[in-house]
Order: structure tokens, then C-alpha cells, then sequence
């Protein structure tokens, strides 16, 4: 049991390692109760392209952080509370396959895991630790989850207008609440989100229809939702998109590791 844990030495080496890996550029990871579940190499999809994260499921939380140096240096650290996630399985196909979604509320994106037998791992192991934290703290799963943005590769042309072509001057945008990649015309409204972010959000013109009509039930909410935008919308580029600073890649596959109650204490 992942209890078993909790107080244990080899528990509190490996969140000191954890948090030294990814040095004054995160947040601290040892708090009391805290346990270090697992870890490994997964491939996110990014707005770009897919790119190789260092994953670590605690007890609680899910981390995630580019790899610099691999197993030794981490950045850009995201931190998802468990109590926020629902998992997705998806289909293989011929590009991607042993795949599945991590969806929060305030945003989501699909993995991929290098084997099925380790996709399966994953997935039991993060759904064993969202069954106990909700167990637990008696708290109801999230209902609404954030869409999950197209990657940009999918769409040459605006999946609303079905006309726009993109290119290096006319730019790809993302609808918040669908995820579909739009046009600038096609998505020059903003709508409030309260879920992904206090200030309102760019959304395709398909979407802020159907959010203002249901809006509109409610007088009180009108102005806050009504505020169209021809500008650029903040925040829209996806902040795990960039470049590595080094292409620390494995240099063979690794295992994940998921620490049981079978090791010694």
C-alpha cells in the first residue's frame, strides 16, 4: 500500500531528489503525507509537435517538467492536482499509439507511453491514486474538463471557416472551449472561462454563440460575457510549446518506476 509510505526514508530520499532535479526553478514537493508513486519518460502532445516530459505521480499531484539533462535536471515545472483528473483512453492509430488523455478543468492534453503493457500502468496507477484522494477527502470528481487543443499540424486550414489558409503571417488560434484551431475572423471574441482563467478567453465564433445564448438567461452575467476583441488574445501560446534549452532526450527508453509495498522501507 502507498500508505506504507509515508513516513518512510526511501519516500522522503526520492521527493528530495525530485525537488533538486528540478532546482530553484520549482516548487517545493515534500509536504506531510506525500508520497512519491511513480515516475518515467512519457511523450506529451504539444501545440507544435510532440515533445518528451519527465512525469512524477505523487499521491496527490501530478508532476510534470522538460528534461535539461535526463534523471538529473528538470524546468518548467506543472503541477496538476490528482482531485482535478480524469483519464481518457485513446484509440491507437497509424501515428500515435498507447495514448490517453489527462483532462483537468483547466486544461488537458494526450500522452503517450512507449508500450501498451506501460500505458496501462500509468493509467491504473493515477486511477488508483484519484479513487483514494476523492475516497478520502469525500469530494465529487470534477464534472466540466478543459478541451484538449488540436495540434496544429492537423489544421492547414481554419476548421471553422473551412476557407483561411495559415501561413507565417495569417496565424493559428485556439477556441478555450472547443480547442479547435481557428482563423483570427473566426475567433475574435473573448468569452469568460471561469474554470481556465479569470479574465475572458479567445473562443471561435461557434462557441461564443452558444455561450452567449446561454448566458443571456442570466441579465446579470451579460456585460461580463459580451467583450469582443480584434487583438491577439493573451495566453495563447501553449507554455509546455517551447524550444528546449538542451535536447536532453533519454538516450534509450527507461522504464517508468511505480514504488509499491513489495520494497524494503
Amino acid at each position: 500500500m502507498v500508505d506504507k509510505l509515508v513516513n518512510s526514508e526511501a519516500n522522503t530520499r526520492r521527493i528530495a531528489m525530485v525537488e533538486s532535479c528540478f532546482g530553484s526553478s520549482g516548487q517545493p514537493l515534500g509536504v506531510p503525507g506525500r508520497v512519491l508513486v511513480g515516475e518515467g519518460v512519457l511523450t506529451k502532445m504539444c501545440r507544435k509537435k510532440p515533445k518528451t516530459r519527465q512525469f512524477f505521480l505523487f499521491n496527490d499531484i501530478l508532476v510534470y517538467g522538460n528534461i535539461i539533462i535526463n534523471k538529473k535536471k528538470y524546468n518548467k515545472q506543472h503541477i496538476i492536482p490528482l482531485e482535478e483528473v480524469k483519464l481518457e483512453s485513446l484509440e491507437d492509430d497509424n501515428q500515435y499509439k498507447n495514448g490517453w488523455l489527462i483532462k483537468t478543468a483547466s486544461k488537458s492534453f494526450a500522452v503517450y507511453a512507449a508500450t501498451a503493457v506501460e500505458k496501462g500502468e500509468w493509467m491504473a496507477h493515477i486511477n488508483k491514486c484519484i479513487d483514494d484522494l476523492l475516497r478520502k477527502s469525500g469530494k465529487k470528481a470534477v464534472a466540466e474538463h478543459a478541451a484538449v487543443w488540436v495540434p496544429d499540424g492537423e489544421a492547414p486550414v481554419c476548421m471553422h471557416c473551412k476557407k483561411s489558409q495559415f501561413t507565417l503571417l495569417n496565424r493559428r488560434h485556439h477556441c478555450r472551449k472547443c480547442g479547435a484551431v481557428v482563423c483570427g475572423p473566426c475567433s475574435s471574441k473573448r468569452f469568460l472561462l471561469p474554470n481556465q482563467s479569470s479574465k475572458p478567453l479567445r473562443v471561435c465564433i461557434h462557441c461564443y454563440e452558444t455561450l452567449t445564448q446561454a448566458i443571456n438567461k442570466n441579465h446579470n452575467s451579460h456585460d461580463v460575457a459580451h467583450r469582443g476583441v480584434n487583438a491577439d488574445s493573451s495566453g495563447e501560446e501553449d507554455s509546455d510549446d517551447e524550444e528546449e534549452i538542451n535536447k536532453g532526450q533519454p538516450e534509450s527508453h527507461d522504464l517508468p518506476k511505480f514504488y509499491g509495498d513489495n520494497e524494503k522501507q
